[in-house]
């Protein structure tokens, strides 16, 4: 495998990305995914980005991003880890 060991991969589809999740109030409602982060042995949610075209989070420890793109056929799974 090759890449950053932090990148999680949905529907074949991944890349890690600097993008913001939003502000709490904007994520009120939004769908989630949840995340066990390797890198710091911690658990997080991470929040589809409003243009609904991924799901976009940082590991609360030490900030490394994840960034998920939505697929067209998608998961039903809601819980990853990210390596």
């Amino acid at each position: 495998m090759s890449g950053p060991d932090y990148i999680v991969e949905i529907n074949g589809s991944f890349h890690a990305g600097p993008d913001s999740a939003g502000s709490d109030s904007q994520l009120k409602g939004r769908p989630w995914l949840a995340i066990r982060w390797r890198c710091c042995s911690a658990y997080s949610r991470i929040y589809r980005n409003v243009d609904a075209t991924a799901y976009v989070g940082f590991c609360p420890r030490c900030a490394r991003p994840v960034h998920i793109n939505i697929g067209s056929d998608g998961t039903s799974s809601r819980f990853f880890v990210a390596e």
